[in-house]
């Protein structure tokens, strides 16, 4: 877009957009706008080229498969579920599949989205999937190469009071943990999931 183009997204006015940076996973765009109140205004805007995706897998035995891994922007070590990213325009499903093998050798024989949400809307426009996976057989993982990980594997009861006392602070693990609960307290989930998350028949 160029200097005089006008373009309205919502109540702002965009009066250029110029790329700022860009690289294989982002770009940032620096934007030139008028705001809601009239008055000129800046806004950078970070687009993300993949699709983030999560998988909450539940094992047999009520258990939840963690990564741990150092994460570079905090400069901290995480423990999460497995997740990544899937290039936009292809089934966020398939993406996950393959982040769940990768970082665990797991496969999983059902799957079901629970979960779709903005990230940081406030400046990215940054999109994650969920899934919730069952049914798995052991395989062998197959990280990249950026990515040294650990395994650890918690009961789900364990996993929810670590996310209630902020012993997680990964987003999609919280979201995905804390959703599936919500879920399996309503009846909104299939009884074997269900199952596994209250630890309990149903």
């Amino acid at each position: 877009m160029t200097d005089g183009a006008l373009k309205k997204i919502g109540p702002w006015t965009v009066k250029s957009e110029t790329e700022v940076y860009d690289n294989p996973w982002i770009t940032i765009t620096d934007c030139r706008v008028i705001r809601p109140d009239g008055k000129p205004g800046q806004y950078g805007v970070v687009h993300f080229k993949n699709l983030a995706v999560g998988v909450l897998p539940l094992l047999d035995d009520g258990t939840v498969p963690l990564v741990g891994q150092h994460r570079f922007p905090h400069d901290a070590y995480s423990w999460e579920v497995p997740e990544g990213g899937g290039l936009r325009g292809v089934d966020p499903l398939l993406s996950a599949k393959r982040e769940l093998a990768e970082e665990t050798g797991l496969r999983a024989r059902h799957w079901l989205q629970i979960s779709g949400f903005d990230i940081s809307n406030s400046v990215t426009d940054e999109k994650a999937v969920c899934y919730l996976a069952w049914g798995l057989e052991e395989g062998e993982a197959a990280p990249d190469g950026d990515e040294v990980l650990a395994h650890r594997r918690v009961n789900f009861s364990d996993l929810h009071e670590m996310v209630l006392n902020g012993d997680i602070s990964d987003s999609l693990t919280i979201i995905m943990v804390l959703k599936a609960r919500a879920l399996a307290e309503a009846g909104r989930l299939p009884e074997e999931p269900a199952r596994l998350i209250l630890r309990r028949e149903v």
